[in-house]
């Protein structure tokens, strides 16, 4: 049982941590979704990252609501997954660096 909680714990402060930011700024996770926007056609954003992991809800609603990215098109094979795009808004943020 503490073997869970602490798995647990980690995954919490991990999850937590990676949004951790300043208002009107991008985590890191959330950046490094962004900028794979950039060569993507029509700024398609991946349902996955680099390691194969699904992206976050968190990062795709957060970025959402931030207006740097917005949802393109439903998925009919996974209706709750968000398929997005970069805004002219998100694509700025992440070229400037």
């Amino acid at each position: 049982m503490a073997a869970t909680t602490l798995a647990t714990a980690h995954t919490v402060a991990v999850e937590h941590s990676a949004h951790d930011h300043a208002p009107g700024r991008p985590s890191l996770a959330q950046r490094a979704w962004l900028e794979r926007g950039l060569d993507q056609p029509g700024g398609k954003l991946p349902l996955f990252d680099k390691d194969g992991k699904r992206v976050g809800d968190r990062t795709i609603r957060a970025c959402i609501e931030q207006g740097w990215a917005e949802p393109w098109f439903a998925n009919p094979m996974k209706p709750d997954w968000l398929v997005c795009k970069l805004t002219e808004a998100g694509r700025r943020l992440v070229s400037v660096g």
